[in-house]
């Protein structure tokens, strides 16, 4: 499979600032400032989710195109099995930790609840997804994402794209309404466990689904040639950029109100209804797109811009965007979640059990846990550097 690097790039970075973002310390920190985050309502979340299917949209509809609709369907359905084995031993893995770790489960006790192997209610709740521990709660929406996959792709490629957007958008206006309630509450009170919690997820299917699918379309789209992105993309089009640039300034102001408790309460009150991150609400509907469409608008036509800036800021975000260690982070992206799902909650837990860290100890625990979110990459890869062919000397022009 072709890699496609910047794509990679974007994936480690967002993987980055979720790592970031997930280390708790006692008296927090002050890395959590420095993210994009702070300037628009825009996180690491909706891009990991969006570009996933993005991917999931030009891998597969390739392979049904050239092998039929059952063969596709088949390679998805191993994935998202793949997804779930690995979902399933994030969990597996920390509860038995806590078995042999002094004071885990009252450490983890706010991420994990009371869950444990001696209560199979709960087991089957994580199981099914219904309770998702903190931190480990991407997969379960990407695999659930992965099994509708296969009709949608198909869809797709049938030219009803239109459609499936418009049954996207209809779920998450049901999800902003909170219309899986009337299914979720009953299950929730059936399931409720002795720690009080019986659904526990972070984000709402109904909600999220749209950033998934609309990436997973465009994938589709673009796999199928349905798309001329050159067109999109243009240089001398700045029409469009100029509109999402405008929305996220719009945003700018509300964005910064809001995270220093600044915005007075009669406007949060009513602003706070359409902020809600868990159902991916309408400022985040809104701002999301905005930002991924000037962010690639940037990278594909900004280096052919007229205007010094625009090639400048350009050749910034190409600049970070195909950084190595970023695109060897995003070219094992599962395995490197999975590991930084087990880099949080071991600093939590030593940040538990020892006195406060300064902020230059949270500084440099923080940088040293980003730098071993490669293990697993480089791990994956160790094939290409152990055993890498030793380069033959040559001799200079003229030598004998």
């Amino acid at each position: 499979m072709k890699r496609y690097e910047i794509m990679d790039g974007m994936r480690g970075y967002f993987l980055v600032f979720m790592l970031i973002n997930h280390l708790v310390f006692a008296g927090g920190y002050w890395l959590l400032f420095v993210n994009h985050n702070q300037l628009a309502f825009v996180e690491d979340a909706q891009g990991f989710v969006f570009l996933s299917g993005l991917l999931v949209g030009m891998v597969y509809s390739r392979k049904m195109i050239k092998d039929g609709y059952f063969a596709g369907s088949e390679r998805v359905t191993a994935r998202a099995f793949e997804l779930y084995k690995y979902a399933m031993g994030i969990v597996i893995a920390v509860l038995a930790v806590a078995l042999v770790l002094p004071h885990a489960p009252q450490a983890w006790s706010n991420w994990l609840g009371s869950t444990n192997f001696d209560d199979p209610l709960r087991l089957a709740a994580v199981a099914t997804f219904l309770f998702q521990p903190t931190f480990m709660d991407i997969l379960p929406q990407y695999v659930v994402y992965m099994l509708f996959a296969p009709p949608v792709i198909w869809l797709c490629l049938k030219g009803r794209w239109a459609e499936v957007m418009a049954v996207s958008l209809l779920l998450w206006l049901a999800g902003q309404l909170g219309l899986q309630r009337l299914v979720t509450d009953p299950v929730n009170n059936w399931i409720m466990g002795p720690d009080k919690q019986g659904i526990r997820v972070s984000f709402n299917l109904l909600g999220w689904q749209i950033v998934f699918f609309s990436g997973l379309v465009l994938g589709v789209l673009t796999s199928s040639k349905a798309i001329d992105w050159a067109r999109v993309f243009d240089p001398q089009k700045t029409f469009f950029p100029k509109i999402a640039a405008g929305l996220l300034l719009f945003f700018l102001p509300l964005r910064i109100l809001t995270a220093h408790d600044l915005m007075p309460e009669t406007v949060l009150s009513k602003f706070a209804t359409m902020e809600v991150r868990a159902d991916f609400g309408l400022v985040y509907l809104v701002s999301f797109p905005a930002a991924a469409f000037l962010v690639t608008w940037l990278i594909v036509a900004g280096p052919k811009h007229g205007h010094v800036a625009v090639q400048k800021i350009a050749a910034a975000l190409r600049w970070v965007f195909t950084l190595s260690f970023l695109r060897l982070l995003g070219r094992h992206s599962l395995h490197v979640y999975v590991w930084h799902v087990a880099i949080v909650y071991g600093v939590y837990y030593v940040d538990q059990q020892t006195p406060m860290f300064s902020q230059l100890e949270k500084t440099l625990i923080a940088l040293f846990a980003v730098a071993t979110l490669a293990l697993p990459a480089l791990w994956r890869e160790r094939d290409n550097w152990i055993n890498k062919p030793p380069q033959k000397a040559t001799l200079p022009a003229g030598g004998n």
